[in-house]
């Protein structure tokens, strides 16, 4: 019995751990104008809204890895990826558990997104970029 609890008691603080330690990456990138939090199998929120030349940063806070995938050429079923008129397919590769991917949006529209290992799962996001940059005072 004391056996049971001490190996139950470590695995659950070896977990805990791993978890504090994997999420205390450091963002290097520009400030974002909005960000996405990657669960389990969901973008979260799953819509943003920003103006043209904003940053968007999606934060890999689930113990799995995941992607962003903006190229329907990677998706399997490429209707579930979107890009306007002249935009070049991207995609962030393996984003990992405290890890981040971040991209800065230049052309207007509507931009739809899987994450490639849980497409089937649902994961998929939009971003919405509206026509007009942010204001200088």
């Amino acid at each position: 019995m004391i056996k049971t609890i001490f190996l139950a008691s470590t695995c659950l603080a070896l977990a805990v751990g791993l978890i504090g330690c994997g999420t205390k990456k450091e963002y290097t990138g520009p400030d974002p104008a909005a960000t996405v939090h990657m669960g389990f199998h969901s973008f979260d929120p799953e819509m943003v809204t920003i103006k043209e030349g904003d940053t968007v940063r999606w934060d890999n806070s689930s113990l799995i890895w995941h992607t962003v995938t903006f190229d329907p050429a990677k998706a399997k079923d490429e209707n579930h990826v979107g890009l306007p008129a002249g935009v070049q397919p991207f995609d962030s590769g393996k984003v990992d558990m405290g890890a981040n991917f971040w991209h800065t949006f230049t052309v207007p529209g509507v931009y739809h997104y899987i994450c490639r290992p849980h497409e089937s799962s649902g994961m998929s996001g939009t971003v919405v970029v509206q026509k007009g940059g942010a204001e200088i005072h």
